[in-house]
Order: structure tokens, then sequence, then C-alpha cells
């Protein structure tokens, strides 16, 4: 039984431990290696090229690095987002019901609220940069990076905008892109609730008041936990990709030249920053069924980190280019598992990225030696010291 398909041998064919030329089995590395968290490519490499799918006893799950493997195993069935502790429960995220309640959170930021969003991220981008504009030395990603997605949240749910450092609080502490959330939050967006409910605006929140999926209104749970999942996919992760996406051009200045001649490659840029440096790096996966020689109940890790370094699908894959042509989409998930936060965090990026250019022409790297991106699960640069003049 094979379980995926793959462009090389595939990584699901009836599993036997790796050997060595000798016959011995081999060692299995593990994510939880000396040094893999400071930097695991290495050690993606290996497991693309000799271990595409292998159990990492010390880390508790399959691993699954090659990209047509893990874009497969996202999109799987058979694989669902593991329990999430008091956010949506797995039923609710499983069934068809939660997966047309995804559907209206996309469908409610692509249609009536995007306008309002880019609003909101392009005016609090532009705050946020004046602050910056007299100053030697910033660190984009505790000045920055940090409040932006937080900001965009807020306005494209039409929250108060006093409330900001409340909100992105959560974000950092009690959310994550699941949706994952403290009680308080629900506290907090209850009055809200009813209040669009009674009178609604032109928001997303209002949005998923009034709609009415089979003719019925969305319950409160499930408008909160759906205003959950907004704040969560734009908060710590948009944060992380979005300190990613500014290292990469700042690193590249002739690419940020030329995207700042050409604004309408801004899109490629941000997807090509997903590509070789996702904020998540790796995305659990819960097995309903045996799949190979997978178990019923296991927990799958989807490598995005060596899937997006993949050379049997990008050509030159560590190199960061902001014009590549096809940068691939895995980092905001894949099939009814895709992330309804991706089109806010692709407008952020772009309405943050614009506002620096346009109030910080100079910005450029500081001098001295450069953080390096930290973390194994998630993963940026933990500081980002720039000139701003």
């Amino acid at each position: 039984m094979t379980a995926f398909a793959s462009p090389r041998p595939s990584a699901y064919a009836p599993y036997a431990p790796p050997c060595a030329p000798s016959g011995r089995v081999t060692a299995v590395p593990s994510l939880l290696d000396p040094g893999v968290e400071r930097d695991p490519h290495p050690l993606y490499r290996t497991l693309r090229g000799n271990f595409p799918l292998v159990y990492d006893e010390p880390f508790g799950a399959w691993l699954i690095s090659r990209y047509a493997d893990v874009r497969a195993a996202l999109a799987d069935p058979r694989l669902v987002a593991p329990e999430p502790g008091p956010g949506l429960a797995p039923a609710r995220r499983e069934d068809g019901t939660h997966g047309a309640y995804r559907a209206l959170v996309s469908g409610a930021i692509g249609d009536r609220a995007s306008a309002a969003l880019a609003a909101g991220v392009e005016r609090t981008a532009y705050v946020l940069a004046r602050r910056l504009a007299s100053r030697q030395e910033a660190d984009l990603v505790a000045e920055f990076c940090q409040w932006l997605p937080a900001a965009a949240a807020v306005a494209a749910l039409g929250l108060p905008y006093e409330d900001t450092a409340r909100v992105h609080a959560w974000c950092r502490t009690g959310l994550d892109h699941l949706g994952c959330h403290r009680p308080g939050l629900d506290a907090y967006l209850h009055p809200h609730i009813v209040r669009r409910r009674a009178h609604p605006g032109d928001d997303l929140l209002s949005e998923l008041c009034a709609a009415r999926p089979g003719g019925r209104p969305l319950p409160d749970e499930a408008v909160t936990d759906l205003a959950a999942t907004v704040l969560g996919a734009a908060g710590e992760t948009t944060a992380r990709a979005l300190a990613s996406f500014l290292a990469s051009l700042l690193d590249h200045p002739r690419q940020l030249d030329l995207i700042r001649a050409r604004p309408e490659l801004t899109g490629g840029a941000w997807a090509e920053s997903l590509r070789r440096d996702p904020p998540l790096q790796i995305v659990p996966r819960r097995a309903l069924e045996p799949i190979g020689p997978i178990p019923e109940g296991a927990t799958v890790a989807c490598l995005l980190g060596a899937a997006g370094r993949d050379p049997a699908r990008f050509t030159d894959p560590d190199r960061y280019d902001a014009f590549r042509s096809d940068p691939g989409e895995l980092a905001y998930g894949s099939g009814r598992h895709s992330c309804p936060g991706a089109p806010l965090a692709r407008l952020t990026a772009e309405g943050g990225l614009r506002a620096l250019l346009t109030v910080l022409p100079d910005l450029r790297r500081a001098p001295g030696p450069r953080p390096r991106p930290e973390g194994l699960i998630s993963r940026s640069p933990r500081t980002l010291p720039v000139c701003p003049r």
C-alpha cells in the first residue's frame, strides 16, 4: 500500500529501516539531535535524501520531508490536525460543517472586509514606521513585526483600536494558527458578538455574525472559534513570517530596490520568503487510520522547512529569489487545512513593506553580526537590528 504519490520513489512504499552498504541498520537522525535547532537544514537534507519517511523516536512522530509528500499529506483526509486544547474540538474542526465555517472566513476576508483590512494595515504600518524615522537604530522585530499583525487583525474584526495591546498579548501567549485560545478571549469577544448581531457593520466579525450556513446563524461558539483562528493566524505566526520576509529583503538590497520600483512584485517576494523560511517549520497531523507503515493514531510531522527547500521541486532551493516563478504554497496549509488567515497575512506583509519603503527609504541592516533565525517548530529572527536613516 502507498499513501501519496511522489516524483521520486515514494516515501510511502513499504517501510524498512535504512541500511548501510555493509547491511547494518543505520542510525536514524532526530529533530532533537544536538545542533538541529540552531540550523535544521543539514538534517533536512539528510532526511529528504535518505529518510523521506521515518519514525523519529525521540521526537515521537513520523517525519515527512519531501515537497510532494508534505503537500499530499497536508491535503490527505486521513491525516487530521491534532487536539488543539481549549479551542476548536476535533469533531468541529474536521467535519464538513467546520469546513463551511472556514470558507466563510476566507470569503469574508476576500469579498467585503479586505478593503477595511488593507486600510487598517496601512494606517497602522505608517504609524509604526514613522515612530522609527528619527532613530539611528531600531529592532524591526520588536518595534514593527510583532505589533503590525495584531493591529491588522483588530482592524479586520472591527475590534476597538485601543484594545490592540490586549489582543497583541493574546496573540503572543494564548493563540496560535489553529485558533487555540484562553477563556479570557471568549469573555472579551462575547459583548462584541452581541453588538454585531444587533447592529452589524462592515467588518469580519459582523460577517461571521450575519452568516447563515444552511439557513441558520452561526452559534456564538463558532463565531468565537473562527475569530480566534483569524487572531491566531494574524498574530505570532504572521509576525514571525514578516520578520523573515523583511530580513530576506534587507539581505538582498538589489531585489529590494526592484520591488521598491515595482511594488506589484511584493506578493511574489512574500511567497518566496514563505517557501524558503516558513514561520512554522513543522506542522503536526494525526493518522485516523493506518497509512502504509504509519499506524492509526500516530503523529505525523510535516516538515515545511525541509519541503520548501527540496531540490527536486525548486532550483537552487537555498537561495532567496523574490522573482522565482513558482515558489509553491505550503506555509499556510493545503487543501481543507489551508489557513483562513493567509490573505490577512499577505495584506499585512504588503502593506507593512510599502509603509517601510515610503517612510524609511534608506532602511538597511545595522552594522555588526546578523542574528540567526531561532527555533525548531517555529523559526524566525528574534531580532532584526536596522538603521532607519
